[in-house]
């Protein structure tokens, strides 16, 4: 349903085009995650569902992934006004 949005953010992995929030990097040490695992759960991963930001009116998107380890991995993006993807938060679900 979201082909365009995820290759563009599966561009945007492989060429090192993103960024992660804080929050993000918390919770990412928090469930003893790594950037490897990140990236996989969005190269392999899918878009789950589609939200409007309260705030920014953006879209951001839930990606559902697996970690390397196969754990499974959500992860919530969007693509930035810079055109970079943005990291919002990362948790194992």
């Amino acid at each position: 349903m979201y082909e365009r949005i995820l290759k563009s953010m599966r561009e945007k992995v492989r060429s090192r085009e993103y960024v992660m929030t804080i929050h993000a990097e918390e919770e990412m040490n928090n469930d003893e995650l790594t950037i490897y695992d990140i990236e996989h759960g969005i190269l392999r991963g899918e878009i789950s569902e589609r939200q409007k930001d309260k705030v920014s009116a953006e879209w951001k998107y839930r990606l559902r992934g697996e970690t390397l380890d196969g754990e499974v991995l959500e992860i919530i993006a969007k693509l930035g006004v810079t055109g970079k993807l943005v990291i919002i938060t990362v948790y194992q679900a």
